[in-house]
């Protein structure tokens, strides 16, 4: 399914190409396929569309809470009549298997406008006691202007759309620049926005390099606010160029699976093929390194093996058995050579898979693997490996699994196994996550709950999350009211 077609802009309200009319050519990391021509912005294509976001900004702000809701709600029913599309273009774009994952992202985008429309309707101010007799003290939520949004590759809709809909929906005015290598995808969702009519330069889309476009919407004086989600190395560019500036920065996590000796093993077998293989391990989420008691690990090692090798089907995405789809592109896949390569050097033994897939149309289908006796000190269990591995670390104590996750220089999400609930809940006392999941996956996670990484962590700043983007993106503005003094 190719579309080779070429690609374009959005900017004040008006598809263009970039101002000096050079393209990039976008591939199907799952069939090797040219997809689409897309424009190579550039800081003053950038520019521009700061600059009609800040024209738009003051009418958009003004606009009522009903009436953005409105609009996002008419996004929300635009991407749902499109799933079809919608879907196909994440599969011949990322690479996700289309009925196990595509049409899930799509759906899960839905929900994300839907959200906005409500949580926009609800964002409200407070009326705090003064301490003058007679006077009345509003506190007002004003959106902050114009805010640059820059997206990754892994979850292309649903990562940009967690941000740009409460942001729209706030009453702020957006630029979006989304990874190139998933640029087509980005076009598709900007086409839904776009056909629900918001005022131009209400929204926006550059497409182009991340170091030109990108630190060109972080940094120019024009954007009030920057919201990031992507790898930690860009997003600490990204917070450099954004200095002064309110940003929400959702970065990396090398989030472990801890898997005690009272656990239930078959259910934490479970969470660990959704934790390692889901999205082919490319999520912030992932369970980047699996911490297995010494009494249970024999047999949770021999459990999840056979389980990888008779459910995790690697295979075309558009085939409906497809489990799990190629990697998106060759710098990940040369990170998963170089990091399954180092635990072999010192001494993991390979259950399954350990190397690239043959056979297949492109060199980014990495066979799903689980690693056993990883040291802690493996750059898989240590670094964010970004693939489909299950690295397995044996510890002898909660205590130990608290001294490792802690460890890490990462600090966004953590999961545990046990079946003592005293246990869970110590685990989550002492460990520096922004989240924890008790019997569950590392991959688990609720659209309208707060996500995001602990204070001085590798793993960002603020929280994604429902109307949590929204409060990061308004400000309170105090209006202190005095009476008039003939008593009206």
């Amino acid at each position: 399914m190719a579309t080779n077609t070429a690609q374009q802009m959005f900017v004040g309200g008006e598809w263009q190409p970039s101002a000096s009319h050079e393209t990039f050519d976008a591939m199907s990391p799952a069939t090797g396929e040219l997809i689409g021509s897309i424009p190579q912005g550039d800081r003053g294509d950038a520019q521009r569309a700061i600059a009609a976001a800040r024209d738009a900004a003051p009418g958009w702000g003004r606009a009522t809470a009903f009436e953005r809701a409105a609009k996002m709600h008419e996004v929300g029913d635009i991407i749902e009549s499109r799933r079809d599309e919608l879907a196909r273009t994440l599969t011949l774009d990322q690479g996700k298997p289309l009925q196990a994952e595509a049409f899930g992202e799509v759906d899960e985008l839905v929900e994300y406008w839907r959200m906005a429309a409500e949580d926009a309707k609800r964002l409200s101010g407070e009326l705090p006691n003064s301490f003058s007799p007679g006077k009345r003290v509003l506190l007002m939520r004003r959106p902050r202007g114009v805010v640059a949004v820059i997206s990754p590759w892994n979850w292309p809709y649903t990562m940009p759309g967690e941000l740009i809909a409460p942001v729209l929906g706030s009453g702020n005015t957006v630029v979006w620049t989304p990874a190139p290598s998933t640029a087509v995808c980005a076009v598709a969702m900007a086409r839904c926005i776009a056909e629900a009519d918001l005022p131009p330069g209400v929204f926006n889309l550059v497409t182009g390099p991340g170091p030109v476009v990108g630190d060109e919407i972080a940094r120019n004086p024009g954007t009030d606010g920057v919201a990031f989600i992507g790898s930690t190395a860009t997003g600490r560019r990204v917070a450099e160029a954004a200095a002064g500036k309110t940003t929400l920065l959702e970065m990396g996590g090398n989030g472990p699976l801890v898997v005690l000796d009272d656990a239930d093993l078959e259910a934490a077998v479970e969470a660990a093929l959704t934790a390692c293989f889901l999205c082919a391990g490319q999520s912030c989420t992932a369970g980047e390194r699996l911490l297995v008691h010494a009494a249970v690990r024999d047999q949770f090692v021999e459990l999840l093996a056979r389980a990888v090798t008779e459910r995790i089907l690697l295979g075309d995405p558009f085939d409906d058995s497809t489990t799990m789809g190629p990697l998106n592109n060759e710098p990940v896949a040369a990170k998963m050579d170089e990091h399954v390569g180092d635990a072999v050097q010192r001494g993991a033994a390979v259950l399954s898979g350990g190397a690239r897939a043959t056979g297949f149309p492109t060199p980014l289908y990495w066979e799903p693997t689980v690693l056993s006796d990883v040291t802690p000190e493996a750059r898989v269990a240590v670094e964010e490996t970004f693939g489909p591995v299950a690295p397995i670390v044996t510890i002898d104590s909660l205590a130990q699994a608290v001294e490792l996750t802690n460890r890490s220089p990462y600090g966004l999400l953590a999961a545990i196994f046990t079946a003592d609930l005293a246990k869970g809940l110590e685990f989550a006392d002492n460990v520096r996550t922004g989240w924890v999941n008790i019997n569950e996956s590392t991959n688990y996670w609720e659209s309208h709950l707060p996500f995001g990484g602990r204070a001085g962590s590798a793993s960002g700043i603020g929280r994604v999350g429902g109307a949590h983007v929204m409060h990061s993106f308004t400000e309170l503005q105090t209006v202190v009211v005095t009476p008039d003094a003939r008593g009206l």
